[in-house]
Order: structure tokens, then C-alpha cells, then sequence
């Protein structure tokens, strides 16, 4: 369905602390941060944070009812508090997975409702293909699943057609013969000795991302790139030079075999980093799946029609 209205105003719920966290030793040599918040005794929801290589923010648990949720949240291999920092090694969506079950078991939950965004959307698909059964609800937000022509929209052309500008800033680092393949290119420089090189390219390659989140234009940060930066542009190159890790059109394969568990997806109208026809895709998939298209939207959580059809999803979930 498209969206015309919402029915409640953006307003996130109040901020809150976590009342436990830790990390856990997983496969590989990682260890994941991970936290809790809200009700102990609430209904059980994970937040799966995007890139790969993106982190949690204290924000999104206030995604979800205090009251209602034990709020979980977890960092990713290589990212945010996770660590090793940055780290390659071990980190494929395989281990993600595996990881995501191994953090449920850890916390003694049977069944848990999953809010994705972005790759947060492609690891809960990819999870519940394989364990749909802890699944209490999916709620998803600005489909990705994988396929090259997704990828070939945001670093070969699509999305550069229409933000040239951008686009432009975003090769400049890159040599003409080399801008065939501009992910392998800037993978090579965030993984290469040169580290003044590691730095330039990580602001660079986050930057052009960043520049399309929004309907409305955000101020750019200047400077280098910050730590997470770096760890968010090498783990995205790492995946996305390894077609994620997926076969091509895996997640949409499997994605009818998924339409018992109850789904909300919430996509911007006018998103240009995971355009609307991946999100149509996966409905189209799960008949039973609702779909709000949010008019005047772009990909960003903090976009306000996407903000309250996310909270919307969650209160609808929690039981109350």
C-alpha cells in the first residue's frame, strides 16, 4: 500500500540506559557487544543495525516500548563496541547468522521480534531463512537483499544519475582506469598499507552514502574519517566485493517460505540508497507481508513518515 498519512507524530520513545550487557566470544576470534534494555520481562525484539560494518546507536532503542520490550541490541563483527575493530577475518554473513542464534541462545529467549534496516533487512531474511521459528515478527525497513543490481545502482549507475554532483566527489579519489569496478577499487585502498590512503577513502566512501540517506540534504562532517567510519567502509567493500556472501538472489529465493511469519515493511518512496522495487520484490513475495511506501521519504530511520510507520510496527508487535 502507498502511504498517505500517519497516524501517530514521529516521537521517539524517551531515552533509556541498558540494565545489562556484555560480550559474547563467538566463532572465529570475535566478540560481540551486546545490551539490554527496557522490561526484563518483555516481549523479547532484537535491532539489527545496518552496512555491514554500521553500529547500534542509543537511539534505536527507543524504537520500542519501554514498558512492552526487553530491548536487545548487538554490534556486529568488526563494528561499534565489537571487536576485533574493523576486522575482516571471520565475517560473512554465514557468521552473522550464526552469531544472531548464538546471542538468542545466550539470553535464554525462545522468540523474538526482529527490526532490520537496510542490511539489518538482508541478515533478518537471511536469519529467518534459517530459523523461522524463533521469529515473533519481522519489521523491515528499506529492503536490501544482495543482488548485483542493487549494488550496480549504488556504485556503477542509477543513483549517480541522479546525484552527479555527489557521484563525482565520490570517483574522485579513483583512478579513470580503474573506475570500472570502483568497489574493488576502494576495497584494495581500505586494505592496503597505506594508511593515509585507508583514511581518505573511508571518509570518501561514507560520505557518498551518507549524501543519500535523506530527502533533505544533512550537513556533511568534515576532517577525517572517525574509527567507525573506517570499520564501516572496509566491512561494506569486504561484503560487497564477495557479492555478500549470498547467491545471487538467495534471500528473495527464499523469502515464500517466510510468508507465515507476520511482516511489516517500511519503505521510503523517494529512497535512492535501496530503491522501492526490492521492497515491492520481497512483498510481492510474502502475500501476506504489509507494505507502507512513505511518500516524501528517502532511507534514513529519522526520516519522520518512515520514523512512525517503524514505531507504529513495533506497538503493533509488542502486546500491549
Amino acid at each position: 500500500m502507498s502511504d498517505d498519512a500517519t497516524q501517530r507524530p514521529p516521537t521517539l520513545y524517551p531515552p533509556i540506559a541498558p540494565n545489562d550487557s556484555g560480550w559474547l566470544e563467538v566463532e572465529g576470534g570475535h566478540r560481540l557487544y551486546w545490551e539490554s534494555s527496557g522490561n526484563p520481562n518483555g516481549k523479547p525484539a532484537v535491532f539489527l543495525h545496518g552496512g555491514p560494518g554500521g553500529a547500534c546507536h542509543p537511539d534505536h532503542r527507543r524504537l520500542f516500548h519501554p514498558d512492552a520490550y526487553r530491548i536487545i541490541l548487538f554490534d556486529q563483527r568488526g563494528c561499534g563496541r565489537s571487536l576485533p575493530h574493523a576486522s575482516l577475518d571471520n565475517n560473512t554473513t554465514q557468521h552473522l547468522v550464526a552469531d544472531l542464534e548464538a546471542l538468542r541462545l545466550h539470553l535464554g529467549v525462545d522468540r523474538w521480534v526482529i527490526l532490520g534496516g537496510s542490511w539489518g533487512a538482508t541478515l533478518a531474511l537471511a536469519y529467518a531463512q534459517q530459523f523461522a521459528e524463533h521469529i515473533e515478527a519481522l519489521i523491515l525497513r528499506g529492503v536490501f537483499t544482495g543482488r548485483q543490481a542493487e549494488l550496480d545502482w549504488l556504485y556503477r549507475f542509477g543513483a549517480s544519475s541522479m546525484f552527479p554532483d555527489a557521484w563525482q566527489r565520490f570517483i574522485a579519489p579513483i583512478p579513470a582506469d580503474e573506475r570500472g569496478d570502483l568497489v574493488g577499487a576502494y576495497h584494495r585502498r581500505l586494505t592496503g598499507a597505506d594508511i593515509g590512503a585507508r583514511f581518505d577513502c573511508a571518509r570518501t566512501w561514507c560520505a557518498w552514502e551518507s549524501e543519500l540517506m535523506t530527502v533533505y540534504p544533512r550537513p556533511m562532517r568534515g576532517g577525517t574519517a572517525s574509527a567507525d567510519e573506517v570499520a564501516l567502509a572496509r566491512i561494506e567493500t569486504h561484503y560487497f566485493v564477495n557479492n555478500t556472501f549470498l547467491r545471487e538472489g538467495e534471500i528473495l529465493a527464499g523469502a515464500p517460505a517466510l510468508a507465515h511469519i507476520p511482516t511489516v515493511i517500511v519503505q521510503g518512496r523517494h529512497d535512492v540508497v535501496t530503491p522501492p522495487v526490492t521492497a515491492w520484490a520481497l512483498h510481492q513475495a510474502m502475500p501476506g507481508s504489509q507494505i507502507h511506501i512513505v511518500p516524501g521519504a528517502g532511507h534514513a530511520t529519522s526520516e519522520p513518515g518512515i520514523l512512525a510507520r517503524l514505531l507504529q510496527a513495533t506497538d503493533r508487535f509488542s502486546g500491549r
